[in-house]
């Protein structure tokens, strides 16, 4: 069975309390004399270790919730706190100490270099990490392992099926023990039965303490998800909970 490392189990022991707190958060891109309000005054919390799907049409905003819940963007007003911490203000270097710490980030076309090991890949953000992990190739080792890919850690991304890089790509996510998973179209790439396999696992790691953040087109995939969140002209036109 999937077991995650223990820092991110135990933080999510006996804490109510919002992991993730978003209040009045609106964003405002400006595009010369333009403003485009890609997000309007959004409020919405996330707790440990639930897993929650965002969806909504192109154009609705959900992608730049994600970008600002990732700590690659901050609001032009409003506060969102992670794990307590104002994103407001912060500079880039914070940001960057933020996202190394606290989320992991899972993509669509999973975004591994070509030419490095499965390994190689997954030791990758752990030589960015703040806090020194004693023996980095131990921890990717461990985290191959952990989504079943012990037998598989020498193999490149061109020798591993879509499936296999996916599950790559959420071991490196899960190197450095995130509190938060983030993962953009996870399935976009995969038939129907890689999709089922990887959604499973995503469920696992929720179920373990781990809060999962995924946007998705798919309502197969959302059903997954024990909370649904419905983007549309930059507000929360629905928010769902699964009957328990």
């Amino acid at each position: 069975m999937l077991r995650i490392d223990e820092r991110s189990a135990a933080a999510s022991a006996g804490c109510d309390t919002p992991l993730i707190a978003c209040c009045n958060v609106s964003k405002v891109y400006r595009m010369g004399s333009q403003e485009v309000h890609a997000l309007r005054n959004v409020s919405v919390e996330f707790r440990r270790g639930e897993m929650t799907a965002i969806m909504g049409p192109s154009g609705s905003g959900k992608s730049t919730m994600m970008n600002l819940i990732g700590a690659l963007d901050v609001p032009t007003s409003g506060s969102l706190l992670i794990e307590g911490r104002d994103l407001a203000g912060m500079k880039s270097d914070e940001l960057a100490d933020l996202r190394n710490e606290s989320i992991g980030f899972v993509f669509q076309q999973f975004n591994l270099l070509s030419r490095a090991s499965a390994l190689t890949n997954v030791k990758l953000p752990l030589r960015y990490a703040r806090q020194p992990v004693p023996d980095i190739e131990a921890r990717a080792a461990e985290c191959l392992k952990l989504v079943g890919l012990g037998d598989r850690m020498d193999h490149r991304p061109m020798q591993l099926s879509g499936g296999q890089q996916q599950r790559v790509a959420i071991a490196r996510a899960l190197a450095g023990s995130p509190s938060i998973v983030l993962a953009d179209e996870p399935t976009g790439a995969l038939d129907s039965k890689t999709t089922t396999e990887i959604m499973q696992l995503l469920t696992d790691l929720s179920a373990q303490g781990i809060t999962v953040i995924l946007v998705t087109h798919e309502a197969d995939v959302a059903a997954y998800a024990s909370r649904r969140i419905y983007f549309r002209d930059g507000e929360i036109e629905r928010d769902e909970r699964s009957s328990a």
